[in-house]
């Protein structure tokens, strides 16, 4: 599902060079769930934005699903993100006077699919995540962070993309609620053969994964299976 050959990215301010990703490759097949661990300032959050389509290499190729995505306008890769990922961010990113299945149903509004059609698929992603229904109905502020990260990985499934990218998704959650959001992506990867890409910097985090991309000062470290 993705390639990356020989990634390099680097900042430029003035005449200082920042090479913030150093000659990474690597690929993930499909239906794997790897974690990117890294320090802070370890390149980690770059190479997140190249896997989410969010900015471009300096050089290198990035292939998604087959296709090279590295050098794509900005038009088409805001269509990639649209069809192709779905993101999970610590801070939730939900509308917080919105309902929890209006949150879900919101990128389907976005590619104007019918009403009931947008609530059938918002119904079956909040189920996939086994949030009880009786919290579809509430406003995204009235429910516990740990419900409101799931509400956020359902909204990542409703486009059904081939790619679930998670940004520190336990970062602004306790151990224990932490844990069950990470049981729900292991559940998703396990029984619907989602691709998961889990960015974290905690150890405990990324061996939730199958497997554990460890990358400091732009570099890949080590690339191996969990025990």
């Amino acid at each position: 599902m993705i390639e990356c050959k020989n990634l390099v990215k680097i900042y430029r301010t003035g005449d200082n060079e920042t090479r913030a990703l150093d000659d990474v490759s690597f690929s993930i097949a499909d239906g794997e769930f790897v974690a990117i661990m890294g320090p802070s300032g370890s390149g980690k959050s770059t190479l997140m934005h190249m896997l989410g389509a969010l900015d471009t290499p300096t050089s290198g190729k990035y292939f998604l699903d087959g296709k090279d995505v590295s050098k794509l306008s900005d038009d088409a890769l805001a269509t990639i993100r649209m069809k192709k990922i779905g993101f999970v961010f610590q801070s939730f990113n939900l509308l917080p006077r919105t309902s929890v299945l209006r949150n879900v149903m919101l990128p389907l509004i976005y590619e104007k699919v019918p009403r009931h059609e947008r609530e059938v698929r918002a119904g079956k992603s909040l189920e996939a995540v086994g949030l009880p229904k009786n919290r579809w109905h509430h406003l995204s502020n009235q429910i516990s962070g740990g419900q409101m990260q799931r509400v956020a990985i359902a909204r990542a499934l409703v486009n059904e993309p081939s790619l679930i990218l998670a940004d520190e998704p336990t970062g602004n959650l306790d151990t224990k609620t932490g844990e069950f959001v990470l049981q729900t992506f292991r559940k998703l990867n396990e029984e619907k053969k989602h691709t998961i890409v889990l960015i974290t910097h905690e150890e405990e985090v990324a061996a939730w994964a199958q497997r554990t991309i460890f990358i400091r000062d732009g570099k890949i470290i080590s690339d191996k299976k969990n025990s």
